[in-house]
């Protein structure tokens, strides 16, 4: 699904100077349908007098709405909050700050980007192992195929950082951890964003099998057991506040 021409529009109407927006969800998974939304992700820098002062500006800023048929669902947070979440093994922060599907971008968003490698942990695997168990909870619930592919995305995702400490969002990458029918899901997920999942005979072993996977892929994982970026990423949010980035 390409992406509309207006999305560049987006980030000069907010009420905050954007350090970046990008696109996530389904478009950053790689199996969009030709009726999904855009989801825009990204962090916003609060005026020195709406953080030091007795009334303090929104840390998260959220907006929903529809333009030219496609609905826009945008979400930031001010850039200290984003930089806590960063620290925090939250992959979500991590998939916004470096989707290569960039709207807005700024010197502030290159050094996060710079200083991304310095908040992986292998304590990620957390995240990834919460998200699949969630996503087939609701699979089982429903019998979407959206979560079901939601649920082999973060297992492959996570796979592939704990292995590599590379972070890699779209599904269609990582189709070597998955098993052999998912391109068959993918293509069917373009025809509608909420349909039901074909019969896939094996699918709740395979699930069971890429999570023991991740899950020795953790316990093997390379990478630290703590984020190394606090600091650099402190100075960071002090250089942009002080100086009053974007205004």
């Amino acid at each position: 699904m390409k992406l509309p021409g207006w999305l560049g529009e987006i980030p000069g109407e907010q009420p905050y100077p954007l350090v970046f927006a990008t696109v996530s969800g389904a478009h950053l998974y790689g199996f969009p349908s030709v009726d999904s939304d855009v989801d825009l992700r990204g962090a916003h820098v609060l005026p020195v007098a709406e953080v030091a002062g007795l009334r303090h500006g929104p840390e998260t800023v959220e907006r929903m709405w529809t333009r030219d048929g496609v609905e826009v669902d945008l979400v930031t947070h001010d850039l200290a909050k984003f930089c806590r979440l960063l620290l925090g093994r939250n992959g979500y922060v991590l998939e916004q700050v470096l989707s290569p599907l960039i709207v807005a971008s700024s010197p502030v968003h290159e050094e996060l980007v710079a200083l991304a490698p310095g908040c992986l942990t292998r304590h990620h695997a957390h995240h990834y192992l919460g998200f699949a168990r969630t996503q087939w909870g609701l699979f089982e619930k429903g019998g979407e195929l959206k979560p079901l592919l939601y649920t082999f995305r973060v297992l492959a995702t996570g796979t592939h950082l704990m292995r590599t400490g590379e972070l890699e969002a779209d599904l269609t990458r990582l189709y070597a951890y998955a098993p052999a029918y998912l391109p068959e899901l993918v293509a069917a997920k373009w025809e509608a964003e909420h349909s039901g999942a074909p019969a896939t005979p094996g699918v709740e072993a395979d699930v069971a099998r890429m999570t023991a996977v991740l899950e020795e892929a953790r316990d093997s994982s390379g990478l630290p057991e703590r984020a190394t970026a606090e600091a650099a990423l402190h100075d960071l949010v002090v250089r942009a506040r002080v100086r009053g980035w974007g205004s």
